[in-house]
């Protein structure tokens, strides 16, 4: 009994330990893992969250780009490093629901190995055809790819990138068998069809905007859940005639497993406040980001319910990139 007082004891004053270091955070810096090189979207948004979250928490945020094998090495680093919120992720969302699906293997688990904190911003892409297909709209492509099966080529930005789901679930869901042409990114894809290599692409708006608006390339339909601020005149896919459909990048915040929920309330509440900050928000809308600031809870749902979709897509599709 008096092991078991001790123990109890014990237990009571670590407990007390971890509420004041949860409350005293941050007191040293805060590492920031990108799963991208410099110059990206990703690493974009970092910047820019990056010195605003150093001003509100009175602790330096160092951003550390470590790219490679699509945010895997990343997503790694911080799934192994201490629960103390020293070390977050700036994840990218096929790295958090796509990956496990995609690769025999992976050394994380998405779910087990993560706390989410927030999804902080949000994009959808703009489905572009090359002027030389006669389609003006999704339900004339879905036609003009029935009656030409296999004949129509989309270019992607690699085996299993945002590109190319966002075009395997439309075939999921049309019916029909556009082939996927990869490029070594997604320049080079829209590069593809803005020359006719491929007849059509999934685009970021940011990337395609100038070409639709000097005609160079034609945009029928955005992937979001809802139209575009930019182009408000586009229609979705889902109102096109498939309804569910959605293809949306994100990014979010996440720590390893086991960070203290005062920690994770703390990365939270200042990430949210950094997102409403006028010059932030000027930015990332000028950089066709959407600004979600989403509750923990929020963001694993998310979470749950995308890796679904792409788990059967990419398994409809015998999608692998290994």
């Amino acid at each position: 009994m008096a092991f078991a007082r001790a123990g109890s004891g014990v237990a009571v004053l670590m407990m007390g330990f971890s509420v004041a270091a949860a409350q005293s955070y941050p007191t040293k810096p805060v590492r920031l893992v990108i799963p991208f090189p410099p110059g990206g979207g990703t690493d974009a948004v970092a910047r820019v969250l990056a010195p605003k979250l150093s001003a509100a928490m009175g602790q330096q945020w160092v951003i550390d780009n470590r790219g490679g094998a699509a945010g895997n090495i990343a997503a790694e680093i911080v799934a192994h490093a201490d629960a103390d919120g020293y070390t977050v992720l700036q994840g990218f969302s096929t790295t958090m629901t796509v990956n496990k699906s995609l690769y025999r293997k992976i050394p994380f688990d998405p779910v087990r190995d993560f706390a989410p904190v927030t999804q902080t911003v949000s994009s959808q892409y703009m489905l572009t055809v090359h002027p030389a297909v006669p389609a003006k709209s999704v339900a004339e492509l879905v036609a003009l790819a029935k009656a030409k099966p296999g004949r129509l080529n989309f270019a992607t930005a690699g085996v299993g990138s945002p590109l190319h789901l966002a075009g395997e679930l439309l075939n999921s869901r049309a019916g029909i068998k556009l082939v996927a042409v990869p490029y070594k990114g997604g320049g080079p894809a829209a590069a593809a069809a803005l020359a006719g290599e491929a007849q059509l692409v999934f685009s970021s708006l940011a990337s395609a905007m100038a070409n639709v608006r000097a005609g160079r390339i034609r945009a029928l339909a955005v992937t979001g859940p809802a139209r575009s601020k930019v182009f408000p005149d586009l229609p979705t896919i889902a109102e096109s005639g498939y309804p569910g459909y959605s293809v949306t990048t994100w990014q979010s915040m996440t720590v390893p497993a086991g960070t203290p929920a005062a920690v994770i309330r703390r990365i939270h509440d200042e990430t949210v406040k950094v997102l409403a900050l006028p010059d932030v928000v000027k930015f990332l809308h000028n950089t066709g980001y959407e600004i979600n600031g989403t509750t923990p809870e929020k963001l694993a749902e998310i979470m749950r319910n995308e890796s679904q979709i792409w788990a059967k897509v990419i398994r409809e599709a015998n999608i692998r990139a290994d």
